[in-house]
């Protein structure tokens, strides 16, 4: 969702839309890095979120555009409400969908590398993303063909499904809320799977660096630590959580909001959807500055350069050490 049709005031921040363009540049200039198979699914996946993070500001944002520039057009055109409504549950899932995509990849990378490796391709990315973007595309325009519509809702200057409870269709609402919070909560156990299976592999590996030798086994240690650090799996996996931690802060308190709001009886407009949707619009903005600033250039500087800093050892005993450093798939 654009941060301008969420605030609602007609306003189109350019940043959403030059740090996703910028995000997607740093992508492609970095492919190379992906170039193995067991890579190019999370590669694929990550570029179809930026996608529609980019897509979605910059529609949406025309559409707030239109909408300040045009008062009562919402309210006199229902065809354009229900363009606009649409556009909304599309984008907003895709974005939900796609992060929990990746973060099932990743886990599945992780905890099972050599069946990921063998099973998992990037045609498979490819298949996951037309079927995600398909059903959110169906239930996006499930209104156009079944009982219900898009409701203009407060303050008159944006549609969605009916959220109050007093209206007759709340179905397509709790759906909407469900998968999205079925979304974030899988998301996060994924990332917690992945992350407790690295620091377990990241044990067992420092174990076999160790040395009788205390002067040598740190050095071995240190050289494992700046190595591990700086591996694609964890530069993907930093990524990964954060954009998951981003997702929940943004989404979740529209999510559960609405969702609470189908088992309750409202008589007037409530201001929290609106600000809970405000919440949700920074989630397009705030998803490619994950990739922009979490990438494995500023990754290096902020958790490796420090082990660099008194290892006396020779550039062929370090690389020797980052050769017995484990690389996850």
């Amino acid at each position: 969702m654009s941060r301008g049709a969420m605030r609602c005031s007609g306003h189109v921040p350019p940043g959403g839309a030059v740090s996703n363009l910028t995000a997607l540049g740093i992508l492609a200039r970095s492919r190379s890095r992906f170039r193995r198979q067991s890579k190019k699914s999370f590669l694929l996946l990550t570029v179809a979120l930026l996608v529609a993070d980019l897509l979605g500001h910059v529609i949406l944002g025309a559409f707030a555009l239109h909408v300040h520039l045009n008062p009562g057009v919402l309210e006199s055109g229902e065809n354009f409400c229900d363009v606009f409504g649409a556009s909304m549950v599309f984008f907003g899932l895709c974005s939900l969908f796609f992060g929990f995509a990746m973060a099932v990849e990743r886990c599945v990378a992780i905890t099972q590398p050599f069946f990921h490796a063998s099973m998992v391709t990037a045609a498979h990315a490819k298949s996951v993303v037309l079927l995600l973007s398909t059903f959110a595309l169906l239930l996006a325009l499930s209104p156009f063909f079944s009982r219900g519509s898009y409701f203009l809702q407060f303050p008159k200057t944006w549609c969605f499904f009916p959220i109050e409870r007093s209206t007759d269709y709340t179905t397509l609402v709790l759906v909407f809320s469900s998968l999205g919070l079925f979304a974030l909560f899988f998301s996060l156990f994924c990332n917690i799977v992945s992350g407790l299976a690295l620091l377990h592999a990241r044990i067992k590996s420092r174990k076999g660096n160790t040395t009788p030798s205390g002067s040598s086994g740190r050095r071995a240690s240190t050289a494992s630590s700046t190595s591990w650090f700086c591996t694609l799996d964890v530069e993907m996996m930093v990524q990964l959580a954060a954009v998951t931690v981003v997702s929940c802060v943004c989404w979740g308190p529209f999510l559960i909001h609405i969702f609470i709001k189908q088992f309750k009886m409202y008589t007037e407009p409530d201001k929290l959807v609106l600000i809970g949707l405000r919440m949700a619009a920074w989630n397009q903005i705030l998803d490619p500055w994950v990739y922009i600033l979490l990438r494995r250039k500023m990754l290096t500087r902020l958790c490796c350069a420090h082990y660099y800093q008194g290892i006396p050892t020779s550039n062929n005993s370090l690389s020797e050490t980052r050769r017995n450093t484990i690389n996850l798939q």
